[in-house]
């Protein structure tokens, strides 16, 4: 086997690797354009003496993080960490990146994912790393803490990977996945509530608070980013704010924050901002508002007024910022058409209650009250909502079709078809809602403490084996270079990159992450500024974004000249840096 000199410089500082190559997903680098400015390079930033680095970045322009313009020079690397910044004249290295022509950023930090479980099946993160991502942050409606049998019920494909008690052993877990991202984790109030008292819709008892606040604590010792809340799903959506709170206390006293997917994202959007703000108020932590958006044609502009109340919070003292996806399509499970009283008691009541024929007639009478458009109304009704993934073979023909068209062919009435195909398919099909406006979508970016959160997790690059999810899993932070940077102008590309690494890292308190300096760790994304953009679409998902040449996970290829290494660099992430647990 042909081994070559990289591969050799990382079996030299301890890293195994596995032969496996991947598809190749980009294309040879076009001459670059001007990146927006571009100022001398500074002197090196520290001497590193005579020894051999690990790895020379030559040529590039750098972008550090900071929002500042780049200017063209060098980064050395050994081991996981960044040794000197600048001009590195005649250094030697064991291996060189050629990056003339290309931009070097900081590693970029996915603020809100989904791949706690998926890095544990397959710790390739093709979608992430081909997208320029090194770190993820999870735990939005769930988390991989607390667990018991009540938590693990509803994992269905992923409950027999949990084999472990806290976030110390699941983090013991990602490690000897050997994932070729970072990941940290926030603790979820659907979780702990889950774990306390089931699916129960009702308030939590003194004792079952209790149970909840340790776990909360448990969690935040163990290096949790803070509380989070999906205040859209059950059984979270039957806490009330007082409870969250109670919660939100414990991440506080820890530092930690509290992020929320919102109760309302149409007609209550202000009122639900302002919740999670009064919530972190209280608890006495920072605020993280996840996907910040306005859903349905009539709410459209809405945005506006829900910046305003973030505003007038971080105007009187209040830490509040906010993450986005940059698509005007939002993607979630199916069932959420559903009345919300129908989720209480979890994924086996919901299916026993579409059994039910009295029941099933009650939901039924609830789904058309307004007639058959009041079914994914925030979408415009049946037409705008796309049937995504599907947990069972049998119905994957049905993949890729808007309910209107399903229903259609199935010759039924829109209502019983949603509910035959959630029954058929247990409650686990994913769809797509096009719901939000472009207009919306550029105002919320233009504001500076707006990060990106792509709300997805990570997926095979091969179409058979992931039906057809929404495109920002593939494609969502080189669609913001692509189109809102390059063709729309919205931003610039560093104030793009800042919001990409600086800015999450500072929020979650990544230390060592976020910015490239010296001793930093060395995560890197190297694009081609002139042809980085997103091909995922709403019609063909699963493609691969280009122009992302290649990506360092702490000193680790992961990605090189647009291909997977087979190279895994990742590691747990703690909050207030990286530890490892053993």
């Amino acid at each position: 086997m042909k081994i070559h000199v990289w591969m050799l410089a990382l079996l030299s500082t301890g890293f195994a690797f596995s032969a496996c190559g991947g598809p190749r997903v980009d294309e040879p680098p076009a001459p670059s354009p001007a990146v927006d400015s571009v100022v001398a390079a500074p002197a090196p930033s520290t001497n590193v003496g005579d020894s051999l680095a690990d790895l020379l970045i030559r040529g590039g322009t750098i972008m550090d993080g900071t929002g500042s313009a780049g200017y063209t020079g060098d980064v050395v690397i050994r081991g996981d960490r960044i040794v000197a910044v600048g001009q590195s004249g005649g250094m030697q290295a064991r291996d060189t990146i050629v990056a003339t022509g290309l931009v070097v950023s900081p590693g970029w930090i996915d603020m809100l994912g989904h791949s706690e479980y998926p890095l544990l099946q397959d710790g390739r993160a093709i979608s992430k790393i081909t997208q320029g991502i090194t770190s993820e942050i999870t735990g939005e409606v769930t988390s991989v803490v607390p667990a018991n049998g009540n938590t693990i019920r509803e994992l269905g494909e992923y409950a027999p990977l949990v084999r472990w008690h806290d976030l110390n052993g699941y983090f013991a877990a990602l490690e000897a996945a050997r994932p070729a991202i970072n990941l940290g984790t926030f603790v979820t109030v659907g979780s702990a509530r889950r774990y306390a008292m089931g699916d129960a819709n009702r308030a939590a008892t003194p004792a079952e608070l209790d149970t909840m606040r340790a776990h909360v604590d448990l969690a935040m010792r163990q290096g949790a980013m803070g509380l989070s809340s999906g205040l859209a799903y059950a059984p979270a959506s039957f806490a009330s704010a007082e409870e969250i709170a109670e919660l939100a206390r414990v991440s506080g006293r820890y530092g930690g924050g509290y992020a929320s997917h919102i109760r309302s994202e149409g007609a209550g959007l202000v009122r639900a901002v302002e919740e999670a703000i009064a919530i972190g108020e209280r608890g006495g932590t920072w605020v993280q508002v996840h996907h910040l958006k306005a859903s349905g044609r009539s709410n459209w502009g809405r945005v506006r007024g829900a910046v305003q109340a973030i505003e007038a919070a971080r105007a009187r003292g209040v830490d509040v910022t906010a993450d986005q996806y940059p698509y005007a399509a939002s993607g979630t499970g199916l069932d959420a058409v559903l009345p919300a009283w129908t989720h209480e008691g979890g994924t086996d009541s919901l299916l026993a209650r579409l059994r039910n024929p009295s029941t099933r007639a009650r939901i039924r009478a609830e789904l058309i009250a307004g007639g058959d458009a009041s079914i994914g109304a925030s979408a415009g009704g049946p037409g705008g909502v796309q049937i995504a993934d599907v947990t069972v073979d049998s119905l994957e023909r049905y993949q890729g079709l808007r309910l209107s068209e399903f229903a259609r062919r199935r010759g039924q009435p829109v209502a019983d078809a949603v509910m035959d195909l959630l029954l058929a398919d247990r409650a686990g099909t994913a769809a797509i809602y096009f719901s939000m406006s472009e207009d919306d979508i550029e105002y919320v970016m233009r504001q500076p403490w707006v990060m990106v959160g792509i709300d997805a997790g990570s997926r095979s690059a091969d179409p058979r084996l992931v039906g057809r999810p929404h495109p920002r899993a593939y494609g969502s932070f080189p669609r913001v270079l692509c189109h809102y940077v390059r063709e729309r102008g919205v931003i610039t590309m560093p104030e793009a990159i800042r919001r990409f690494t600086s800015l999450p890292a500072a929020r979650v308190k990544l230390e060592g992450r976020g910015m490239i300096r010296t001793g930093m760790f060395a995560d890197l994304t190297i694009f081609d500024p002139a042809n980085v953009c997103d091909r995922a679409t709403f019609e063909e998902p699963v493609q691969l974004s280009v122009g992302i040449r290649h990506v360092i996970v702490n000193g680790v290829p992961v990605l090189r000249d647009g291909s997977p290494t087979g190279l895994r660099g990742g590691r747990p992430l703690r909050r207030g840096g990286t530890a490892r647990t053993r």
